[in-house]
């Protein structure tokens, strides 16, 4: 049975007129009364009438994506193909939009177009900015859209959970990993893709966090970006080791992994440094079977793009409210052994 607003009032302790004044965006509510009536509204599975509208003719879900052309954009891609194709069988077409950067003006650009194509839910790979941030804010306050954040998420954003790996614990896994390799003594240097990345961002600073914390012995010769670009890459080991004496650990949290190997083969190391690399792609395998890397840590991205058009849905066909806020997924550690 569908949720009213005289329900929502009971529970909230409050008139009738003051939820729907919260629920509207109607002003003369103090702006904690609205957030409890809105909290409130949406654990009691609550539908506007706005969407309940929109919701009687075929229901659209809108994709934003980033790095659309990173490698590790694959398995991603291949759960919103999925997700796409069971969901046109429940009558749910997936509108998605691959943004090719981290720009927040191409992704705000996106988020717009989406929300005046009719989307109902939202998700959103999000560029990690107060514009986006204060946009997510507006669609899910204003238009009662659901959204839903995964890979990378926006801290305090009214979304309604994340799906993806916990990229801090990751990092520390990393750390963890490069202590047994290197006997926790030597110089390592960390390679990002782009700083404004908070997914990057969150891996480095777990790794460094525990580094620290664990293993004193080792030297940090620092942390670059090669903004996933494999010639970067290549640039960035070449001459820090060239011009960094005892570098034996390399701990790579972008894509452009592939000038890993481009650099080894030009600098031909006695031994190469310990290396520990993201993401279960075709090429990451074939750095592992080589022995260009040691360990691969793989964020399982298939479940990333598959799960959160499949939660909008849940949400807009039968009010099914997921029951976490965050669906972290396994931080899978990969050798050339389990492949």
């Amino acid at each position: 049975m569908a949720v009213t607003i005289q329900q929502i009032a009971e529970r909230a302790g409050v008139s009738r007129g003051t939820v729907d004044r919260a629920l509207n965006n109607r002003g003369r509510i103090s702006p904690e009364v609205a957030e409890n009536i809105r909290k409130i509204a949406n654990e009691m599975g609550y539908i506007p009438k706005e969407r309940k509208k929109r919701a009687r003719g075929k229901i659209r879900i809108g994709v934003v994506t980033q790095l659309a052309k990173s490698s590790f954009m694959l398995e991603i891609n291949r759960g919103i193909r999925q997700a796409k194709e069971e969901l046109e069988e429940r009558g749910i077409e997936l509108l998605i939009k691959e943004g090719l950067s981290v720009d927040e003006e191409e992704q705000l650009r996106m988020i717009d177009e989406l929300a005046e194509e009719g989307i109902q839910g939202l998700a959103l790979m999000p560029v990690d900015s107060p514009r986006i941030r204060n946009r997510v804010d507006q669609l899910a306050e204003a238009e009662q859209l659901p959204i839903v954040t995964f890979n990378s998420d926006l801290a305090g954003a009214k979304r309604v959970c994340f799906v993806g790996m916990d990229n801090r614990k990751s990092g520390r896994t990393a750390a963890g990993l490069m202590g047994m390799l290197t006997g926790g003594t030597g110089r390592i240097l960390v390679v990002t893709g782009f700083f404004s990345n908070n997914v990057n961002s969150n891996r480095v600073d777990g790794f460094l966090e525990e580094v620290k914390k664990s293993y004193p012995g080792l030297e940090l010769a620092g942390v670059q970006g090669s903004f996933d670009d494999t010639d970067e890459m290549e640039r960035i080991i070449i001459n820090t080791m060239r011009n960094v004496p005892g570098i034996n650990g390399l701990f790579v949290v972008s894509g452009g992994q592939a000038g890993i190997r481009n650099a080894f083969e030009k600098l031909k190391p006695e031994c190469r440094p310990s290396t520990i690399i993201y993401d279960l792609t075709p090429k990451n395998k074939r750095l592992l079977e080589s022995d260009v890397a040691d360990f691969l840590i793989d964020q399982n991205g298939y479940v990333q793009g598959y799960e959160p058009p499949l939660i909008l849905a849940d949400i807009l066909q039968k009010n099914r409210m997921p029951e976490q806020e965050y669906r972290y997924t396994d931080i899978d550690i990969k050798t050339k052994y389990n492949l």
